[in-house]
């Protein structure tokens, strides 16, 4: 079942019957195990996708040991995989782990994608054996650019294929809202610090609980960072209080830029700070495509939810007047960006067009970051 086969294979829907239609019949090469029918007559990708009938993804689950209660479903044919089912499953034989890297794709795009889904294929559908694929979500940009998807080809493919190459179940969509949470943060930062004192900026940055400030976890752990080993507010001298509330941040070593899904080649760079209340606070700054995020690599390398959370703490976002690191932990978003995040670190499943499992998750473009899927599995 190479994925190089001259056929390409197409599920055609008949009512009350499987048989081919007269039209088609002097067509097909072949039907598969699954009941695709490999045409002679090559269809589009988008044919074969559209013309199959995949099988209900709580079916796919199921085959695979999965509780139903470990699986949220997002519409017919497509789901997330609950992280608890790492406990659930901890005790399985380990499978045997086969790595599709970069190659050179054929004439006809023959490539990683398309290599993973058919060699996912033959060994489940045509060999019986208990297979698991796993790829990359694909980015909007390049789907609606010159490369296309990236659900594989012909009858290797992912389905459904449209669902693969678009939002999905909003994993990247997470992304770009976390990825500019931060980018709005440091700006607004920047803005209050050069606009109040020391004093408003601990009121508004410092709860009061019960008529006493209240110095949350991520505040202690900036204090640390400071070299200030107090846990309580009431302890910390006015100058103590000025080192924590002001981050300094000097505006040209700012590496944290806005994040958008689209090939919008026109707001790769950019001003922003025009408006007549930013009081002139104006810099030069710009747009990544979504995949491009460090929250992306993040995404791709984290083995749970607290590992997530520790990694963005440590993002450096830019350096302050001194020459010292700012980070997320500093702004004080850790938390909102792991909120945001915290079903997109969550595997969707999907299927092959024979049926047989796939796991969707992360996606770091590999000429920028390190283009594995989500390790978290």
């Amino acid at each position: 079942h190479p994925a190089s086969h001259p056929f390409f294979c197409l599920t055609t829907p008949v009512p009350q019957r499987n048989q081919p239609m007269p039209e088609e019949k002097n067509n097909i090469a072949r039907v598969g195990p699954t009941g695709l029918k490999f045409l002679r007559k090559v269809p589009g990708d988008m044919v074969v996708a559209q013309s199959c009938t995949p099988e209900p993804i709580i079916k796919i689950a199921q085959k695979l040991g999965v509780n139903e209660d470990e699986v949220d479903l997002y519409g017919k044919h497509k789901a997330k995989l609950d992280l608890s089912i790492l406990e659930t499953l901890k005790n399985r034989k380990m499978g045997k782990y086969i790595c599709v890297t970069g190659i050179t794709p054929t004439p006809l795009g023959e490539g990683k994608s398309t290599t993973t889904v058919g060699l996912c294929q033959a060994l489940g559908a045509y060999l019986n054996k208990p297979t698991i694929g796993c790829l990359r979500q694909p980015s909007q940009g390049p789907t609606f650019g010159i490369k296309g998807g990236a659900a594989g080809g012909g009858y290797s493919q992912v389905v459904p294929m449209d669902d693969f190459n678009l939002h999905l179940t909003g994993d990247i969509h997470a992304i770009t809202a976390a990825n500019n949470l931060l980018a709005a943060q440091i700006d607004a930062r920047m803005f209050h610090e050069a606009t109040q004192s020391d004093k408003a900026l601990w009121r508004r940055l410092v709860p009061n609980r019960g008529g006493k400030a209240y110095l949350s976890p991520i505040m202690i752990r900036r204090l640390k960072r400071l070299g200030i080993e107090k846990t309580d507010a009431a302890h910390l001298t006015d100058e103590e209080k000025g080192r924590f509330v002001r981050l300094n941040i000097d505006p040209s070593t700012i590496t944290w830029r806005r994040v958008l899904d689209t090939n919008d080649r026109f707001i790769r760079k950019i001003i922003v700070g025009l408006g007549p209340k930013e009081k002139d606070k104006i810099r030069t700054t710009g747009f990544d495509i979504t995949v491009a995020s460090e929250i992306m690599a993040i995404l791709a390398l984290a083995t749970s939810l607290e590992d997530m959370r520790d990694r963005f703490s440590k993002m450096v976002v830019a350096l302050d007047k001194k020459g010292n690191a700012v980070t997320a932990d500093d702004l004080g978003v850790t938390g909102a960006l792991t909120v945001l995040m915290k079903e997109a670190i969550k595997p969707n499943l999907m299927q092959t067009l024979e049926k047989t499992p796939m796991i969707v998750h992360a996606g770091p473009f590999a000429n920028i970051a390190h283009g594995n899927r989500g390790s978290i599995f």
